[in-house]
């Protein structure tokens, strides 16, 4: 599976960005695909992830009711709607993907299989 990330921007904050993640390969056997943010020094940090088959989602306490994470399945394109952004939202963010149920937590970057490469999200305040 390869992940192409997208969306990535300077904006204000109290701004939006809408990423988006097109996966192309073996999408069919997609089990779970979230997003994570990474700064310079830290590990990678969840943020949200979707169940492909039926749509659940998880998300970080901090990001609740600013994020929303939805996916459409024909595109095999994941996307993350981000709302009333703050400065310290500032990072890179990745998509990633797994593809067969195993046990772990969605949370963990380390649960996680492909990786897109990353885009630039940039909160000035």
């Amino acid at each position: 599976v390869q992940l192409q990330a997208s969306g990535g921007g300077l904006v204000q904050a109290g701004g939006s960005l809408r990423l988006s993640c097109a996966a192309s390969g073996r999408t069919a056997s997609t089990y779970v695909m979230g997003w994570f943010r990474q700064v310079p020094g830290k590990e990678r940090e969840f943020q949200a992830a979707i169940s492909w088959s039926d749509g659940i989602t998880y998300y970080e306490d901090s990001v609740k009711g600013r994020f929303t994470i939805s996916r459409d399945i024909a595109k095999s394109t994941m996307f993350l709607q981000m709302n009333s952004l703050k400065p310290e939202d500032t990072a890179v963010f990745y998509c990633a993907a797994t593809l067969e149920p195993k046990s772990g937590s969605v949370t963990n970057w380390k649960w996680y299989n492909y990786w897109g490469q990353g885009t630039q999200v940039t909160v000035s305040s």
